[in-house]
């Protein structure tokens, strides 16, 4: 058995996304958008709540297709209110119209939003060694600045921790500790570019 961080646990859901998404560069901006999207449902949750309804959202809000989510209805909302399988908080919902409506306007101005968001790394995975999950931060310069640009943007369930959380989820950092055998595979595919 591989030494991974520890936070999965023996949840094996847990373990696979630890494995095969956390930490992975994403650069496709439906992605970078869902992943945005859930990190903010997590809001006052933990990560593994919200993992275990993420078939559920990607159902209910088309695979997060930034243009169907920007022209959702209040009625669609509010209906989603009754679907046990999200979490249902009408402002938390309600935030992924909002936030595809804005991030098609973050297209419009930047090209994409792969460009905007990699304009806060400088299009670079920055570069962290912890060697204990308790040395890794809640927030960084980087995500507060990123933060404050989202909300200034209009953007809704995008703070600080938030945004941290955002960057680790898609690889704009690379925070597997150092024992972790994700920790180097992610360092050599990064130096193999």
């Amino acid at each position: 058995m591989p030494n991974r961080c520890s936070w999965p646990g023996n949840d094996k859901d847990y373990i696979r996304y630890h494995d095969e998404e956390w930490g992975i560069p994403v650069t496709e901006d439906r992605r970078l958008f869902e992943c945005l999207c859930l990190e903010g449902q997590q809001a006052g949750l933990s990560w593994i709540t919200v993992l275990r309804k993420r078939d559920r959202y990607r159902k209910c809000f088309f695979n997060f297709k930034i243009k169907r989510c920007a022209e959702l209805t209040d009625d669609y909302v509010d209906a989603l209110l009754l679907d046990e399988g999200l979490i249902r908080s009408r402002p938390k919902l309600l935030s992924i119209r909002l936030n595809a409506r804005k991030t098609l306007a973050i297209q419009s101005e930047f090209g994409s939003f792969h460009k905007y968001i990699c304009g806060f790394t400088l299009g670079s995975t920055a570069k962290t060694i912890f060697e204990d999950q308790s040395e890794i931060p809640t927030t960084t310069a980087t995500s507060q600045r990123m933060a404050a640009d989202l909300k200034k943007r209009g953007f809704k369930f995008v703070g600080p921790k938030i945004c941290y959380a955002y960057m680790q989820a898609i690889g704009m950092v690379n925070d597997h500790i150092t024992s972790c055998f994700r920790f180097k595979e992610l360092h050599d595919e990064k130096a193999s570019r």
